[in-house]
C-alpha cells in the first residue's frame, strides 16, 4: 500500500489532457469541454498533433512540447499508444495519470505499469470515466455533468454508475470532495485511495461502490485505518451468482464469495448497505449523529399511527424499543395530558405544541434506559410543524451546555409543503431528518450496525485453529488440474473448483440449495453473521 504521489492525482496544480479533440461526441471532446467548463485555476494544457485548437485553447503537438511537467495527465487515446505516453510523461516529470482509455489489458497493461514504475508515476484506471475534485474546480471526466462540491468522497469501480450517482446527488443537493472512477485498477486501487482519504481533511465520509478486490490485505489495512477516523460505507455488487458473473465480465476480476466480503467489511469497521440511496442516507446520519452507547430507541410522536409504524419497522429490523423507567413515566405524567400513551412510543397527542415536544424529549434523553430518540411530527392545523422543530433544536442546545456527551436524536417530519421549513431548519442545525417513519428506522439501524462494526474493529481475533489452511498438496493438485484444463480462475465451490474460459466446456454447477429467507429490513445482516 502506498499513497506516494497520490497528491498529484487528487490535488494537482496543473493538468494536461492527452487526446483533446473537437470531434462531436468523442471522449476527448467531452473531457476537454468539462475541464474548461469546471474552471480549474491552474495551468490546463491540451495535446493533439492533429488539432491546432480545442475549446478555444491551442493544442501542443506532443508531451515533449508542453511548457512544463503537468502534475496530472488525463489520457484519452487509443490503447496501443498508452505505454509510450506513460513513459514520455514520466520522463517529462509527470507523476500521476488518469487513463480513461478502455482495452488496456494483458501485455499493454503490463507495459504501461513497467513504464509508470520507472518514474513512480501513479495510474488511475484504465477503462474509467475519470476524476472529479469539485473543491479544486477539476472535472477530468467525460461525465454529462459536474459534481457539486461537498464533504463526501465517492470511489466507484463502475464508471457508468458515477454519472448516475452524480446526477442523482445533484438533484438532492448532495456534494462531493472527490469522485473517482477506478476502472480496472491496474495500479491505484481501493486500498491506496482509502489510505489517502483517511488523512484528507476535505472529506467527512467515504462511499464505495465495489465489484471485486485485487489486493485484499492492502484493502483491509487501509479500510481499518480509514474507518477509525471517518465513516466508510460500502455497497458491494455481485452478491448473487448472476451478479458475480456479470461483475467478472465487467471488470475481469472474480467477485468472490459474498459471505467473505461481508465478514471482511465488518472486521474492518465498514458499514455495508444494499441500496444506492442507502449510501447517502448512511453518510447523512453517520456524519450528523453522535455515536451510540446502546441500541434501545425511544420514539416520540404526536400521531399514534406514525409511532406504531415506526415501532413495527424497528421490530422488522430486529431493533429494540427502550422501556420507560418509572421516574420517566412519572415525569411525563406531569408534563403530558392524561391520555398520553404511558409507554414507548410516547404519544404526546395530536394537539401537542412545542412545549410538549420539549418536555417529552428532555425526559426521554434523561432516561437511563434510552440510548437514542426518534422524534416524529404529523402536521396539524393546531400548531405549525416548524415551531415543534424549533422546540427540538432549542432543547438540544440547552442540554449541550450541560454536557458535551449527547445521545443521538433523529427526526421525521411528515408531509411535503408543511415539513419543508422544518427539514431545512434541521439541516441548518445538523440534525438527521427523514421523510417517513420507515426511513427513520432504517437510518437508526444503520447507526446500530455501524456501531457494531466499530466495536468489532477494536476486537482482537482468536488464534487461528490448527490446520485452517488445509493440505498444501491438495491445494497444489487442484491448481495443477485447473491449469492443465485451461481454466482461468478458481471459485469457492468444491464441486466447481475452477471456471472455464469462454471456449471451454463449463464446469458442472454445484448442487442446488434451498433459497435462504430474506430479512424484511433493508440492509439487515443475519443474526448468524452480526453479533449482538
Amino acid at each position: 500500500m502506498s499513497i506516494r504521489n497520490l497528491e498529484f492525482l487528487l490535488a494537482p496544480k496543473s493538468v494536461a489532457l492527452i487526446g483533446a479533440s473537437d470531434a462531436p461526441h468523442s471522449i476527448g471532446a467531452i473531457t476537454a469541454k468539462n475541464l474548461v467548463a469546471a474552471g480549474f485555476a491552474g495551468p490546463l494544457w491540451f495535446v493533439n498533433p492533429r488539432r491546432p485548437v480545442v475549446e478555444g485553447r491551442a493544442c501542443f503537438g506532443s508531451v515533449a512540447e508542453l511548457p512544463g511537467p503537468p502534475d496530472l495527465a488525463v489520457i484519452a487515446t487509443p490503447p496501443p499508444t498508452i505505454p509510450a505516453l506513460i513513459d514520455e510523461l514520466g520522463r517529462k516529470g509527470c507523476r500521476a495519470a488518469v487513463v480513461i482509455t478502455a482495452g488496456v489489458r494483458g501485455d499493454l497493461a503490463q507495459q504501461m505499469l513497467e513504464a509508470s514504475g520507472r518514474y513512480l508515476l501513479r495510474v488511475q484506471g484504465p477503462n474509467c470515466i475519470g476524476l472529479m475534485v469539485p473543491g479544486l474546480k477539476l472535472d477530468a471526466s467525460f461525465s454529462h455533468r459536474a459534481a457539486e462540491p461537498g464533504r463526501i468522497a465517492f470511489l466507484s469501480q463502475s464508471g457508468a454508475l458515477v454519472t448516475g450517482i452524480v446526477d442523482w446527488a445533484a438533484s438532492r443537493g448532495i456534494g462531493f470532495s472527490h469522485v473517482v472512477s477506478l476502472g480496472d485498477m491496474a495500479d491505484v486501487d481501493f486500498g491506496d485511495f482509502l489510505d489517502y482519504l483517511a488523512g484528507d481533511a476535505t472529506s467527512r465520509a467515504i462511499l464505495l461502490y465495489m465489484e471485486s478486490l485485487k489486493h485484499a490485505r492492502k484493502f483491509m489495512s487501509a479500510a481499518r485505518r480509514a474507518a477509525r477516523v471517518k465513516p466508510v460505507i460500502v455497497i458491494k455488487s455481485g452478491r448473487q451468482a448472476a451478479g458475480a458473473k456479470a461483475a467478472f465480465s465487467h471488470t475481469g476480476a472474480l467477485a468472490g464469495a459474498d459471505v467473505a466480503y461481508d465478514a471482511a467489511f465488518r472486521r474492518a469497521g465498514l458499514l455495508r448497505v444494499q441500496e444506492l440511496a442507502d449510501l447517502f442516507d448512511a453518510a447523512e446520519i453517520l456524519s450528523k449523529v453522535s455515536p451510540l452507547d446502546g441500541e434501545r430507541l425511544t420514539i416520540i410522536t404526536n400521531g399514534g399511527g406514525a409511532g406504531v409504524l415506526a415501532a413495527d419497522a424497528l421490530a422488522d429490523c430486529g431493533g429494540q424499543l427502550a422501556p420507560l423507567s418509572p421516574a420517566t413515566k412519572e415525569r411525563l405524567d406531569k408534563a403530558l395530558p392524561a391520555t398520553w400513551s404511558a409507554a414507548n412510543p410516547i404519544d404526546i397527542i395530536g394537539d401537542a405544541g412545542p412545549e410538549r415536544y420539549a418536555a417529552a424529549l428532555d425526559a426521554a434523553l434523561d432516561d437511563p434506559e434510552t440510548d437514542a430518540v426518534l422524534v416524529i411530527n404529523c402536521p396539524t392545523a393546531l400548531h405549525d410543524s416548524l415551531s415543534a422543530a424549533r422546540a427540538v433544536t432549542e432543547t438540544l442546545a440547552v442540554r449541550q451546555k450541560r454536557t458535551a456527551r449527547q445521545k443521538p436524536v433523529l427526526t421525521n417530519w411528515l408531509g411535503l409543503d408543511a415539513a419543508g421549513p422544518s427539514r431545512r431548519h434541521f439541516a441548518e442545525n445538523r440534525l438527521a431528518s427523514f421523510d417517513t417513519p420507515a426511513d427513520s428506522i432504517q437510518g437508526f439501524m444503520q447507526l446500530v450496525r455501524y456501531t457494531r462494526a466499530q466495536n468489532e474493529l477494536m476486537q482482537t481475533p482468536p488464534a487461528l485453529p490448527e490446520g485452517l489452511f488445509g493440505n498444501g498438496v491438495d491445494v497444489a493438485r487442484i491448481i495443477a488440474d485447473c491449469l492443465a484444463a485451461g481454466r482461468t480462475h478458481l471459485t469457492g465451490s468444491r464441486r466447481n473448483t475452477c471456471s472455464p474460459p469462454s471456449t471451454s466446456r463449463p464446469c458442472r454447477p454445484p448442487s442446488p440449495r434451498r433459497p435462504r429467507k430474506r430479512a424484511s429490513c433493508r440492509g439487515r445482516s443475519s443474526p448468524s453473521t452480526v453479533p449482538p
